[in-house]
């Protein structure tokens, strides 16, 4: 059976935080018969919604991971990602808008255009595409869908036009008005499951009348012979207008406002209608790849089964049985039992299964056809890979990742949650490409980093869930170095007389500080004071030193030793002994030149609306941060500054917090600075009562 590809969609559901895109999902999922059961986020009955698959997920209320579904709606096929809000998870958000042709854009009635409804709006705009708005929580007191639509307009810059009327809000909402076919629209039935249309209530009219004007004169610049109609005053037909409108959702140059309740069962089957006749096709989105061969010339791709298969892989999960890669088939189709090759590694693989996903639930199915979204299982590759048949080497762009701004240090409990931790921590960072784990070289501390604090609680939950591994996380230790500030000299006698032969060195010379490098040994002994053969072993005496300084048990960096002079005797002498007096020659010399502790010093780049540049200043000052400059770009305010990591840690969610959500920063390191006298006095103390827990 051949399908046909201008009846499917692949739609994505995002929003910001608690806009109800898991519920308006389930009631689509229930209107099209996926579902027999309508179920709360919340999950207040136990059961939790059907996209909410993971425990944690039904807990918390909140999505965590995108999940997958398809559904038909009046002879159309359609493909769902719900995805979650918060920005901790942005990457799912990421993955799936790199791979969907078109979105649902769900905004709360009451909240408006929101700091997340933002950064999905820009993410959209990055992957471009079309989309179409869908004005939820009408039932709730305060809402308000046309302040809704105007912020549409100003705040994101869209050409937003309203399809829909409400008839009454808050608790009085009833149903909507189609502006469309001039009908009152009704939702009865226990779940809203009746549609029925009236006339419309004659205190509406002159207001629908008005509302459908601005309708038809904004989706007339799309067809001129609505526009001709128009001017003619003939009367327009529902299949014209709706050619107009597609065509501008397709192109990106507008956007039709739909209204409702999702969690009242009211307006869920228009949204439906409006999917399967204003969103794209897959065969109506250009998509591109880059030829390899042809030194990464922009190849266009067909939406045809025939031609060479190109899909790309864009979510990996890790199941019981091994691993399930999401992929989308652009070109050509994948079938059970096919060889296909991944570019990047270039090694050739057999599909074994093939399935279509239903949340966590699987169906096989033989063939994934082009335009379609299924999984693969037991297929090894990353997140971004690109598949294709062999012979052609053509690459899909990759998605963006974020940079992880957090981190946090973690130990295992016990030897048993460390091998449990591995196991975890190796499915997470390949599953999750913003979330990355290092062990520190001089801590020894397991550090995992993150986009925030959530996105790391939530991975520490699932590590003792899934895994039984039970860690407990610490701040993270910053890796502070000592150094010394002038010149100091040595004169080391190591002597030790023991039965049989002794040990015997003497070492002399100076250390300085220096700026290019953490250490440098210089031997200007002449006449052979100390024999040629013991000058590796006080240059080993020396360097051992360096990995723990004298004052505070930091790494020291910066010294250079030279040494000018020593003695040796006939039968003492020996490596053990000179590299003993290498390590006295240093505590002298050391303790004398002035020695200080310094921190790391991070560059950091916050970018903030306008509005609140004071506040993320004020905090920057706060936490000894140096101002280096502030520049207005558009709407928003770059700030540079240098502050130390010491500071720095926690800081995420207190910009979020200062600015309403709406500001993100970058950090790098700069350089190490002396820390002001009053932190190194603090870090002795610590530092004492650790020695003293010890004894």
């Amino acid at each position: 059976m051949k399908k046909d590809i201008r009846k499917v969609r692949n739609i994505g559901i995002s929003a910001h935080i608690d806009s109800g895109k898991t519920t308006l999902t389930e009631r689509i999922l229930f209107y099209t018969d996926r579902i027999h059961a309508m179920h709360d986020v919340k999950g207040k009955d136990g059961v939790g919604a059907f996209m909410d698959s993971m425990e944690l997920e039904r807990e918390r209320g909140i999505t965590i991971a995108s999940a997958a579904t398809f559904c038909e709606w009046d002879g159309h096929e359609i493909n769902i990602i719900d995805t979650p809000g918060h920005v901790d998870f942005t990457i799912e958000v990421e993955r799936s808008l790199r791979v969907l042709d078109s979105a649902i854009l769900v905004l709360c009635a009451v909240g408006g255009v929101q700091s997340q409804s933002i950064t999905v709006d820009q993410q959209m705009r990055r992957y471009k595409v079309p989309c179409i708005a869908f004005v939820n929580k009408c039932d709730r007191s305060g809402a308000n869908p046309f302040r809704v639509v105007n912020q549409l307009k100003q705040k994101l810059g869209h050409n937003a036009v309203a399809m829909q009327l409400p008839i009454g809000l808050e608790s009085d909402f009833t149903g909507v008005i189609d502006l469309l076919t001039m009908k009152a629209v009704y939702f009865d039935g226990e779940k809203g499951e009746t549609v029925r249309t009236e006339e419309i209530p004659e205190p509406m009219r002159d207001l629908a009348l008005t509302k459908r004007e601005e309708l038809l004169d904004a989706v007339s610049m799309f067809s001129d012979e609505l526009m001709e109609a128009l001017l003619e005053e003939k009367e327009v037909g529902r299949d014209l207008i709706l050619a107009a409108l597609r065509r501008g959702v397709i192109a990106r140059q507008l956007t039709p406002v739909f209204m409702g309740s999702a969690y009242k069962n009211k307006g869920v089957q228009l949204l439906l209608n409006a999917v399967s006749d204003l969103l794209p096709c897959p065969s109506d989105i250009e998509n591109y790849a880059l030829d390899m061969d042809q030194d990464e010339a922009t190849v266009l791709l067909t939406s045809t089964s025939e031609d060479p298969l190109v899909a790309l892989a864009f979510k990996l999960e890790d199941r019981t049985y091994g691993q399930l890669t999401y992929i989308r088939v652009y070109q050509g189709s994948l079938s059970k039992g096919d060889t296909i090759v991944n570019v990047r590694t270039g090694r050739k693989i057999k599909v074994g299964r093939v399935a279509r996903m239903h949340a966590d639930q699987m169906e096989e199915i033989e063939t994934i056809s082009a335009g379609y979204i299924g999984a693969l299982f037991g297929i090894d590759c990353a997140s971004g890979d690109t598949f294709v048949a062999p012979g052609i080497s053509l690459t899909m762009t990759s998605m963006y990742v974020p940079k992880p701004v957090i981190s946090l240090a973690i130990t295992p409990k016990d030897h048993k949650a460390e091998i449990n931790m591995s196991k975890a921590l190796n499915r997470f960072t390949k599953e999750d490409p913003t979330f990355k784990t290092h062990v520190n070289p001089e801590t020894n501390e397991t550090i995992i980093s993150g986009m925030g604090e959530l996105h790391l609680e939530v991975y520490m939950e699932r590590m003792q869930r899934e895994y039984g591994a039970e860690v407990t996380a610490g701040a993270p230790r910053v890796a502070y170095r000592e150094t010394i500030t002038q010149k100091a000299e040595f004169d080391y006698l190591h002597k030790k007389q023991t039965g049989g032969s002794g040990q015997y060195g003497r070492v002399c010379g100076w250390m300085e500080p220096i700026t290019d490098s953490d250490f440098e040994f210089d031997n200007q002994v002449v006449g052979g004071a100390i024999p040629t053969q013991f000058i590796a072993a006080c240059e080993k005496g020396f360097r051992n030193c360096i990995a723990k300084g004298p004052k505070m048990e930091f790494p020291v960096t910066g010294v250079k030793i030279v040494i000018n002079d020593g003695a040796s005797h006939a039968v003492d002498s020996s490596d053990m002994a000179f590299q003993a007096a290498a390590r006295g020659a240093f505590k002298q010399g050391y303790l004398k030149a002035k020695p200080v502790v310094q921190e790391p010093i991070m560059k950091v780049v916050v970018e903030a609306p306008t509005a609140f540049q004071g506040p993320v200043m004020g905090s920057l000052n706060q936490r000894r941060g140096m101002i280096l400059g502030a520049q207005d770009e558009g709407p928003l305010c770059v700030i540079e500054c240098l502050v130390p990591l010491a500071e720095m840690f926690g800081y995420s969610t207190v910009l979020r917090s200062l600015t309403q959500g709406q500001a993100q920063f970058t950090m790098e390191f700069s350089a190490y600075k002396q820390v002001p006298q009053s932190i190194a006095e603090e870090l002795e103390k610590k530092l004492n009562e650790q020695k003293k827990k010890v004894a």
